[in-house]
């Protein structure tokens, strides 16, 4: 008898054990890290906010730490770090990755969109339609979570005469990727690569003319100072994704997965809706600060489409030269049907 009370005071104890590893594995505390390659400002709020919203929505579980400004990588390495392991979740310009992305990098550019919405609502719905986009991602072994849509871009500096293509010819341009250096190529422009965070410095020292950056991003890297002058808009782009590594991802619960996933969808919705007052507000706090904008008139921009080459159309065709032809055809009839 004492044996038996013996032995079910034993399992007793083992259950409640085992139950109270389990407890705590199942409480153990998540964190990830997330590479950026802008700097922290009210431009990337939406992001921060999807921090504070995971944290919140799964009682402090998992807790997110972004790293601002190439800390954790530059803008051309973070997706490749977080595919890796090396850090967790980064936000991912294509243009930065021309030989990795070349479906993603298709969203940036020039002349394809007409406004920041009508780029997000694009290139979600290529997401969910063309497999293409996904295999991409999946070689970097990382998924996408939602992606930052753009203001339309100004070119920014210390010159007034940015506001007529003649004007910005022989000019140094900030410029980045393989699509934008044609852009400024064909009015005559130099096309320079300049990372965001260096734009400033590059500004001062007159390594270029001009920045070439839409209104968040001007006013958060404080560009009004070396350059008063907006001209603009000039182009309308896709912005950065927010992706997770792989790695990362299947750690997580299937609950805080569930979390995240909703959680994108809504942040992706906040990002859409922060268009509508953010680029205003960031034009008036550079107005406030001694900025100055100027129109870029349409005639103007007429003569720049036009001097341009089709850019999507050469970007099919370089993608026939991979042997990725028939998906890009489709890719490309998709968008000029969509953007209708």
């Amino acid at each position: 008898m004492k044996n038996g009370i013996r032995m079910l005071w034993k399992s007793a104890v083992l259950a409640a054990s085992a139950a109270a590893v389990g407890g705590a594995a199942q409480a153990e505390e998540i964190k990830l890290r997330w590479g950026h390659y802008l700097p922290n400002s009210a431009f990337v709020q939406v992001e921060k906010n999807f921090a504070e919203k995971i944290a919140e929505r799964t009682n402090g579980r998992v807790k997110i730490e972004i790293t601002f400004a190439g800390g954790l990588g530059k803008g051309p390495e973070v997706a490749t770090l977080a595919g890796r392991g090396a850090i967790d979740m980064a936000s991912v310009a294509p243009g930065y990755y021309p030989d990795q992305l070349l479906f993603w990098k298709a969203c940036q550019i020039p002349f394809v969109f007409d406004e920041p919405k009508e780029a997000i609502n694009i290139l979600y719905k290529s997401y969910q339609e063309f497999p293409i986009f996904k295999e991409e991602l999946d070689k970097l072994n990382v998924m996408y979570l939602f992606q930052q849509p753009l203001g339309s871009y100004y070119m920014t500096g210390p010159d007034p005469n940015c506001d007529t293509v003649e004007g910005l010819k022989g000019k140094k341009i900030r410029s980045f990727g393989a699509d934008l250096p044609k852009m400024h190529a064909a009015i005559g422009a130099v096309p320079v690569t300049v990372q965001p965070t260096e734009v400033y410095e590059a500004l001062q020292r007159g390594t270029i003319d001009y920045s070439f950056l839409n209104a968040g991003n001007v006013e958060s890297l404080r560009l009004y100072e070396p350059g008063k002058y907006n001209c603009g808009t000039a182009m309308t782009i896709a912005g950065h994704l927010i992706v997770i590594g792989k790695g990362a991802w299947d750690k997580l619960p299937a609950d805080v997965q569930e979390i995240f996933a909703d959680q994108a969808r809504k942040s992706q919705q906040e990002y859409l809706d922060w268009l509508e007052t953010g680029t205003a507000s960031s034009i008036a706090n550079i107005e406030k600060a001694g900025g100055v904008f100027k129109e870029f008139p349409a005639s103007e921009l007429t003569k720049w489409m036009d001097a341009t080459p089709d850019l999507l159309k050469g970007w099919e065709e370089s993608m026939a030269e991979r042997g990725l032809g028939d998906q890009a055809k489709e890719v490309r009839a998709a968008w000029r049907e969509w953007a209708m």
